[in-house]
């Protein structure tokens, strides 16, 4: 395919080299006890630059068509862009407060209980100014294949803390949250468009999570219904979806959790598969698949004509690299209840959903790449 989403495709975010993330170390400290907007600094910024070049280079020599800036300006996924607008701030709570609280991320030897914190909104919300758009201006001048942006949904600020994470004071009336939150991501969107961006990745964990029975019982003790809660979420993503430029494609990342190579949530996609994809209106949803923990294939038997999943099937959390065979097999399960023409490959999430990245090598990470790249093309011919 000569436009997104390609045959082989990644989500966005690569290994820091130890110089960055040494680097923003010094300079931002502690992830979870870092409670302002992203630092900007000259020496920083230099380092990043240098960093960003390398993963462009990373990513052509192994053939993807899709270039990201790895995610090098962000200390993680989502709270880079959530704390550049005017109105948030982190709270450190009770982790009671939290669904979080009910998943703590783990693996299979050990469990992760993060200090409890919450992006909470206590005024009005506003994007003042660019968010990520001199991390695209740059991109854009480093390659010449198709540059992506990822940003988390704004769904993010609402669904781990609910209502109370949203003051009442300034928005007595919900929906004038959503109007406002509608509008900084649709503001931010048609800035990129304007330096040039055509490809949106929205980085939404909230579906995926919702399929975990533990967020469901969660949602219900603080007094929201799931089912209520997802299609409220499904109704402003169309909202945002309805109001960016029409020659953007746009793209919808689905995870369990993705930190230093643990998880959150577990259960297939059966719960929110006919909200997702026909309530929806995304034409590309990228697809945790990688273990059993995601389900089987079946909720694909609801995807439309003219949509397509990005089967995340190659692990970021393990170094472990997966057989071109395995592929292979997975794809064509999948092609059972999709057409194959509807279907691409990627990893399962990036491979640093924030700085200090999972455990696996640069590496292990361009071999994994590489390996996306070539099942693609032996399965579609592209």
């Amino acid at each position: 395919m000569s436009s997104p989403p390609f045959r082989a495709e990644h989500v966005g975010s690569l290994l820091r080299p130890e110089k960055l993330r040494a680097a923003r170390a010094a300079a931002e400290g502690d992830i979870y006890r870092t409670a302002t907007a992203p630092l900007r600094d000259a020496g920083l910024e230099a380092i990043e630059d240098e960093a960003v070049r390398e993963a462009v280079r990373l990513q052509e020599d192994v053939g993807l068509q899709v270039i990201t800036d790895g995610e090098y300006r962000r200390r993680s996924w989502f709270q880079d862009f959530l704390l550049s607008l005017s109105g948030t701030q982190i709270t450190w709570v009770d982790a009671e407060r939290t669904v979080s609280a009910a998943m703590p991320f783990q693996d299979d030897t050990s469990v992760d209980r993060l200090p409890g914190h919450i992006i909470e909104v206590k005024s009005r919300l506003k994007r003042d100014g660019g968010i990520f758009t001199e991390h695209y201006k740059f991109l854009h001048g480093a390659t010449t294949r198709t540059p992506k942006v990822s940003i988390p949904s704004p769904t993010q600020l609402h669904f781990w803390g609910g209502r109370d994470c949203i003051d009442k004071g300034v928005y007595p009336d919900i929906e004038q949250f959503w109007d406002d939150a509608i509008t900084a991501w649709v503001t931010e969107i048609a800035a990129l468009h304007a330096l040039g961006c055509r490809y949106v990745q929205i980085d939404d964990v909230t579906f995926p999570i919702l399929c975990d029975p533990r967020a469901q019982e969660a949602i219900r003790a603080r007094g929201d219904d799931p089912g209520v809660i997802l299609k409220t979420y499904a109704g402003v993503l169309n909202r945002i979806a309805a109001a960016v430029p029409k020659d953007i494609t746009l793209g919808m990342h689905m995870c369990r959790g993705n930190n230093r190579g643990k998880w959150m949530g577990q259960g297939g996609y059966e719960y929110v598969s006919e909200v997702v994809f026909q309530a929806l209106d995304m034409p590309n949803y990228f697809m945790e698949y990688d273990t059993d923990r995601a389900g089987d294939f079946r909720p694909l038997r609801h995807l439309p004509k003219g949509k397509k999943v990005i089967l995340g099937l190659v692990s970021t959390k393990t170094p472990v690299l997966e057989s071109k065979d395995a592929l292979k097999r997975r794809i064509g399960e999948a092609a059972k209840f999709a057409p194959l023409d509807q279907l691409c490959l990627s990893p399962q999430c990036g491979f640093a959903s924030n700085f200090m990245g999972n455990p696996v090598t640069i590496d292990d990470e361009r071999r994994k790449l590489a390996l996306v790249v070539e099942t693609a093309r032996d399965v579609w011919g592209e």
